[in-house]
């Protein structure tokens, strides 16, 4: 239980130093302009003074971000085989799927309304784009980077192509899909607040973090627009917290990144 509790303090340390110097910042600002940077405190109280408005909106935008997300789960892994059984297919679609990722999302966002309107489904499709090429980049590397004396092991005893794949190839790129996951959650919530200012809607209250942060700054409410963006952080440690919790359950008995944790 000790070793747990140790662990939290460098980050609870460097977290206390981050809102002392942000507090320091903030008074040495002259009495005109403190409204640019406003206090840790006045952020806080911003959240607790908005509280309802921002878990509305941290609901809608967790369901673009998931929908999003789980949608490049699903498609990337099933890419990823495709480009890993063949160097022939890598090379001829691996352009593409850089052209997809260096495309903005403000201008792939008016085209996504015009195919599926405003909303949720084009925030979880916008996400989706964000998401997808760590996912299939990772989880592409992890497949065609097995051990080969295994490889070849299993083609000793004859094994079918289907068996390499879900009995060796699969369980070694493992560690590869769950970093390329790690990293996907971490900017689908930033994708998903990116889109929404891009291509959400209010209807029927509707609106996500990224509409609520441009109302906000629309009505110079500074404090509520940085409760805003602490409260993307928030999502986005929430779902960085369930992916890392996946990966344990998945790894710890076997990979050695876990190895020196468990004993």
């Amino acid at each position: 239980m000790r070793k747990p509790l140790t662990s939290l303090l460098p980050p609870a340390a460097a977290g206390a130093a981050f809102l002392a110097v942000w507090q320091g910042v903030h008074q040495s600002l002259s009495e005109d302009t403190r409204f640019l940077l406003p206090s840790p405190g006045a952020v806080g109280q911003a959240m607790l003074d908005h509280q309802a408005t921002l878990v509305r909106a941290t609901l809608n935008t967790a369901e673009g971000a998931l929908a999003g997300f789980g949608l490049a789960v699903v498609v990337s892994t099933v890419i990823s085989v495709l480009l890993a059984l063949s160097p022939w297919v890598r090379r001829a679609f691996y352009p593409y799927l850089m052209a997809l990722q260096m495309t903005p999302l403000p201008v792939l966002a008016p085209i996504c309304v015009i195919w599926v309107g405003a909303g949720l489904k084009s925030v979880a499709l916008l996400t989706f784009v964000i998401s997808f090429f760590p996912l299939v980049v990772n989880t592409t590397q992890g497949l065609v980077s097995t051990d080969r004396n295994l490889v070849e092991l299993f083609q000793l005893y004859g094994a079918r192509p289907w068996q390499k794949l879900l009995l060796l190839r699969a369980p070694a790129a493992l560690p590869y899909f769950f970093t390329g996951l790690r990293i996907a959650a971490t900017i689908a919530p930033i994708g998903a607040v990116v889109a929404d200012m891009n291509a959400g809607s209010s209807a029927g209250d509707g609106g996500g973090l990224g509409f609520q942060a441009v109302i906000f700054a629309s009505q110079a409410r500074y404090a509520a627009l940085f409760a805003t963006a602490a409260t993307t952080c928030l999502l986005g440690f929430a779902l960085n917290a369930l992916v890392l919790l996946v990966a344990w359950l998945c790894l710890r008995h076997w990979h050695d990144s876990y190895e020196r944790s468990d004993r």
